[in-house]
This record gives structure tokens, C-alpha cells and sequence, in this order.
């Protein structure tokens, strides 16, 4: 697509006419755009959160795909959800690359509509296959731009973006883009409020849980982890007899053999997954999960430690978004090649009854958590739109 179809050339200004300029009584007027998957979708909710609590007279307007989580995850949150084609760029020449013009202008197009029609004071760009489209359209119409990038390797959509725009946010204070400032990632409050001690006696009655254990909270992203679940499955039995209790989210549809409740012994409690992520943080001691973004940022808001394990596809982002929390000594990182019921008895299970090391882990873990990046980004946010 040439920079004259998008407005998008050198010194190009567009037609910031269809946008909202007046900065007096007139509501700040925000269009957020992501989504596919949670990484993307739960800091634009986070900070459609915080801009209403900063004004609640704030209008605001998520650009979205119709197969992404955002389909679902938006409207449930309350907030209005315009829908743009998904035009994924290609990965080598095919029938997609060919088609992949019309695609992108049709997603221009749509994204051009929506900012016309709230007359948007600024977009908020999370990456996504929405992004792109949403980025070009608001470059096009002259309106600011305001990008937050997730991992600590930026993905394409923001590395486009991050040329159009000197408002850039990171999670991570080591990734590389134009005019990027670190602010952390945005979280739920539900999760920056947490107190894990006071929530601990709640989250063991939630899941069934006993105090007085060591507790092992096990996970792997929504879709579950089949490494991380087999290696825990088969030790469970060790787990429990050596008094360790288990917390183990499976992800949807993939169940695991757990040993039997026994009276007098520790529990392993085996759940798909859970909407209470808080509580299942009050109630560990160390966690062991893979190491997307959202989680890592999460574990140190709340300053629980945790043994990584990087998902093995993808371009090496999750080694690199648990870099800066292993390096102040708040985590471990394990190759997944590595992960069995072995290294769960010799390396897990000494671990997490090792309770002083464990608290020295959890305490660099919470100095290097962010608990306001919601507030950050947003004053960035009224920064570009013209409203301090």
C-alpha cells in the first residue's frame, strides 16, 4: 500500500478535521485497538479502566477483530467493541500475500469509519492484527498516537507504529523502539490491590486448600501447557507425600491424573482454570509457569517467585520478558526440554520448601513489580491528546 493511499509519507498531516480538537468541556474522546490474544486484550481493558476512573465522562471505543478474545472479553467489560477485518501480514509469498493489499485497505477503512465517528481525540494502539490498520487510519486522519508494547521483543505492528508517534510505552525497560518509555504493563486492579497475606485464608477456602503447607501454584496460560502438566502429574504423588500442596490450572480441556485426597495428607487440586487468579496468587508460595508478559509483570506485581518456563515457539519473547526478574534473583528459568517428573522432584519440590529462599525470591520479585502503569500510560495518553 503507497503512502499516498494512507497519508502516511513524510510530512503528511491528513485530515485531522474528522478528529476532536476542542480541549475545553468536550469528553476526552479515546479509541484503544488490539486483541487475538489475552496478552494484547487485558492491558487495553486495564487501561479502558483507568481512563474512566480518571473522568468518567471519558468516551471510550476498542477496535477489535470478530475471532480474537476481545470479542468476548470487551463487551462483557462494558465497553463498545467495532469490529475491523483481520489482515495478518504475509509470511511468504502466497495466495494470502496476494490478497493482503485489498485486505489492508479494507481494515484501513474500517478503522478510518470508527475514528471519524466517536471524533477521536487519540488512539491506543496494544498490537494485534487490529493495530496496523488502526495505526495507518489514525495517521491518515492526523490524530495522535499512543502505542504500549507488551514483550520485551516488540512485535511488527508496534515496530510499524513506534515510526508514526513519539508516545511509545514499554513493559520492559530493555526493548528496543523509537521514543520508548518504560511504564511497566498495565494491570487489573483486582491484581495491583492484592494483598496476598490478607486474601491467603479466602483463596484457601476457595480452592480447598489447607494453611500451614507450602503451596505450589501450577499453570500454563489459559490453553494449559502439556509439558508443565505432564511433569506435574507425574509427580504429584511425591508432591503431596512430601507435604507440598498442589494448585495446578490445567487449561481448558486438558484434564490430568492427580493423586487421590487422603485424609491427613496434602492436597492436589487440579482445575481447568480459575477467573480468581488473585486468590490463586494469595495462596502460593512459588509459582511454575510459562512466561508471557501479562504473567511475569502479574507475579511481580504481586511479589510471588516463580520458576519460568519459556514457551519453545515464537521468536524467543517470553525468555526475554522473564530476563530482568531472573536476573534480581525474583525467578528461575527452566528450558522446557527439561520440564519432567524428575526435575519437578530434584529441583521444584527442594525449592519450594526451602521457605527462606524463597522469601529472598518473593521480595526481589515485588522490587522489581509495577503496581501503576495503568495511571502511567494513561497520563500519556491525555499527554498526546492534548489534555494534562
Amino acid at each position: 500500500m503507497s503512502t499516498e493511499e494512507t497519508g502516511t509519507g513524510p510530512g503528511s498531516t491528513g485530515d485531522r478535521g474528522t478528529g476532536n480538537t476542542s480541549t475545553g468541556d468536550t469528553p476526552l474522546s479515546v479509541v484503544l485497538a488490539g486483541g487475538g490474544s489475552a496478552g494484547h486484550v487485558n492491558p487495553l481493558l486495564a487501561t479502558a479502566d483507568a481512563l474512566r476512573r480518571h473522568d468518567p465522562q471519558t468516551r471510550v471505543v476498542v477496535l477489535g477483530t470478530a475471532e480474537g478474545l476481545e470479542a468476548r472479553l470487551v463487551p462483557e467489560r462494558g465497553y463498545p467493541l467495532e469490529v475491523v477485518p483481520k489482515a495478518p501480514f504475509p509470511r511468504r509469498p502466497n495466495g494470502q500475500a496476494l490478497r493482503f493489499p485489498g485486505s489492508m485497505r479494507a481494515a484501513v477503512s474500517a478503522a478510518s469509519r470508527t475514528l471519524r465517528q466517536v471524533q477521536a481525540d487519540v488512539l491506543v494502539g496494544f498490537g494485534g492484527y487490529v493495530a496496523t490498520p488502526a495505526y495507518l487510519a489514525a495517521r491518515r486522519h492526523g490524530i495522535p498516537i499512543v502505542i504500549h508494547e507488551q514483550n520485551a521483543r516488540p512485535g511488527l505492528a508496534n515496530r510499524l507504529g513506534a515510526r508514526f508517534t513519539p508516545h511509545v510505552a514499554t513493559t520492559f525497560a530493555t526493548t528496543q523502539l523509537p521514543h520508548a518509555t518504560w511504564v511497566g504493563m498495565p494491570l487489573r486492579r483486582e491484581i495491583t490491590d492484592l494483598d496476598r497475606a490478607a486474601a491467603r485464608p479466602e483463596g484457601l477456602a476457595h480452592f480447598g486448600l489447607d494453611e500451614g503447607r507450602p503451596t505450589l501454584l501450577v499453570f500454563g496460560g489459559s490453553l494449559g501447557a502439556l509439558r508443565i502438566n505432564t511433569a506435574f502429574a507425574g509427580a504429584g504423588a511425591d508432591l503431596v507425600e512430601a507435604g507440598v500442596q498442589v494448585l495446578h490450572l490445567t487449561g481448558a480441556g486438558k484434564d490430568v491424573e492427580v493423586p487421590a485426597d487422603t485424609p491427613g495428607r496434602a492436597r492436589y487440586v487440579a482445575r481447568p482454570y480459575t477467573d480468581r487468579m488473585d486468590l490463586a496468587y494469595a495462596v502460593a508460595d512459588l509459582a511454575v509457569c510459562r512466561s508471557g508478559a501479562g504473567t511475569v509483570c502479574e507475579l511481580g506485581a504481586v511479589g510471588l517467585p516463580a520458576v519460568f518456563v519459556p514457551l519453545p515457539i515464537g521468536n524467543g519473547e517470553q525468555r526475554l520478558n522473564a530476563a530482568d526478574v531472573v536476573g534480581a534473583g525474583g525467578a528461575l528459568v527452566v528450558e522446557d526440554q527439561h520440564v519432567d517428573a524428575a526435575w519437578v522432584r530434584n529441583a521444584v519440590l527442594p525449592l519450594v520448601r526451602d521457605t527462606e529462599r524463597i522469601a529472598r525470591m518473593g521480595q526481589a520479585a515485588a522490587a522489581m513489580g509495577q503496581r501503576d502503569a495503568d495511571d502511567t500510560l494513561v497520563a500519556m495518553v491525555r499527554r498526546a491528546a492534548g489534555r494534562p
